[in-house]
């Protein structure tokens, strides 16, 4: 499916802004960012210590600043190959760099207008909203600071965008490569609550766009690996369990494919571009560990954001705005996601829901 977004003009464009979750990279960072996280959201701190307890694992680190300082390198590298000296500068939503502080030094190296991307492919509160949100704090913030912002102008959803089909399909032919046989392909995302994916999207579509094109997402992989059947689940549920969210939960459903027989998994983490520690932590350890107790074969698939062409995606995503190329879609499902200083694509998109409490994990 081919759409047009309308284009800014190549010398109305200074920079590119690289825009991300955020986390900790010491171990007396983590409670303070976990707490920035879940502010106003009534998670108990029980499950703060738990969440604290995965982190720390892994030494107080996260892999998702270094991955996205990794992306904006690369991304620089690739935007001066294609013929655009465009600055790309790194903001977060949850910690440093924050957001704010990023969009107040690009107004003071004198930026007017920036393209922001965001690094989630998919529509959602979480997922596109807030980014939104996100983009109109940090100008309100630099223009208290400096007295101007640069013009941000969020690039769309990716989901079904050819190079990263491709990328996350080259990751689960490598896993399946290393486990043999023939695996059962599970694809996961994050869980979000059940009221949050019913309002995620336009009214006129009916909302749940978040699960819709995850869905979608999931059955072109399935199809470019030549897949004749897949499961879609997912992971990383947080908050009271009176709250109904998005299921099968992967763990759960491993144990439904082994009571059904099946012998071995690859497990592609599709609704994530990068081995952040909800991947590595959900699926590397709990899952792969429960796997092998249970005696059932496990493999991973890596992220589309270690792949090069998820680099010439971005480039690609770049172009539609600043040249008004076409976007390339292989599915069906609407993406949207582009905006302007903070506006949002349709009025009572993907609203939040009433009491959500969103996992504090990446």
């Amino acid at each position: 499916m081919l759409e047009h977004v309308s284009a800014v003009q190549t010398a109305d464009v200074d920079a590119v802004l690289l825009l991300s979750f955020g986390g900790p990279e010491a171990p007396d960072e983590v409670r303070p960012f976990l707490e920035n996280v879940t502010r106003g959201r009534g998670v108990p701190p029980e499950r703060l210590d738990a969440v604290e307890e995965h982190y720390q694992h892994f030494g107080g680190v996260s892999p998702i600043n270094e991955l996205n300082r990794r992306l904006v390198a690369d991304l620089s590298a690739a935007l001066q190959r294609s013929g655009r000296d465009l600055p790309v500068y790194f903001g977060n939503r949850n910690w440093h760099p924050f957001a704010e502080d990023t969009v107040e030094r690009m107004a003071r190296d004198g930026v007017r207008r920036a393209l922001v991307f965001a690094t989630s492919a998919y529509g959602g509160y979480s997922a596109c909203r807030q980014y939104h949100e996100d983009i109109a704090r940090a100008r309100g913030a630099a223009t208290e600071r400096t007295g101007t912002a640069p013009d941000l102008v969020k690039l769309r959803h990716f989901f079904d965008h050819p190079l990263f089909v491709a990328a996350v399909a080259d990751g689960v032919r490598a896993a399946r490569t290393r486990l043999g046989g023939d695996p059962r392909l599970v694809f996961t995302a994050h869980s979000i609550p059940s009221s949050a994916d019913r309002t995620a999207g336009p009214p006129e579509e009916g909302g749940h766009r978040y699960s819709r094109q995850m869905t979608e997402a999931a059955a072109l992989v399935a199809a470019e690996v030549g897949a004749a059947e897949h499961d879609l689940v997912w992971q990383s549920r947080s908050g009271p369990p009176q709250i109904p969210w998005l299921e099968p939960d992967i763990v759960d459903h491993l144990d439904d494919l082994h009571d059904r027989g099946v012998e071995g998994v690859v497990v592609s983490p599709v609704g994530f571009v990068s081995d952040h520690l909800e991947v590595v932590w959900d699926l590397d350890n709990e899952a792969a560990e429960h796997a092998e107790k249970i005696g059932m074969g496990f493999a991973r698939a890596a992220s589309a954001g270690s792949d090069p062409r998820f680099v010439e995606m971005v480039v690609e995503l770049i172009g539609e705005q600043v040249d008004g190329a076409p976007a390339r879609g292989l599915g069906t499902v609407p993406r949207a996601g582009v905006g302007c200083n903070g506006e949002l694509c349709h009025p009572g998109c993907c609203e939040p829901a009433r009491r959500p409490a969103t996992a504090p994990g990446r």
